[in-house]
C-alpha cells in the first residue's frame, strides 16, 4: 500500500501544507503503510525543502525509517516506513 499527497494545490497555503503533511503521516502510521509518496513539485525547490524541514522534525523523525529522493524526478520525496 502506497499513499500520495500531491501539494500542488496548496503549495502557497503554509498552514493546509502542514496540516496535510501531519495528517499523511498520522495515516501512514495508522494503516502502517510502508511507504508515503509526496509530491512538491519541481519549481523553485522551496517547496520541497519545506516538505524536507517538515520530515527532519524531532517529533516528525521518529516515526518513519528513511527517505528517499527520487533520483529521475525532481518533484517527488518517498518517505519509506519499518513496521
Amino acid at each position: 500500500m502506497k499513499l500520495t499527497l500531491d501539494l500542488h494545490d496548496i503549495y502557497n497555503r503554509g498552514k493546509d501544507i502542514d496540516r496535510a503533511l501531519n495528517d499523511i503521516m498520522n495515516e501512514a502510521v495508522a494503516k502502517k503503510a510502508p511507504l508515503v509518496e509526496i509530491i512538491p513539485g519541481k519549481g523553485s525547490g522551496q517547496l520541497k525543502k519545506r516538505v524536507l524541514r517538515f520530515l527532519d522534525r524531532k517529533d516528525i523523525r521518529p516515526l518513519y525509517h528513511r527517505i528517499d529522493k527520487d533520483s529521475k524526478n525532481f518533484g517527488r520525496i518517498f518517505v519509506r516506513f519499518k513496521w
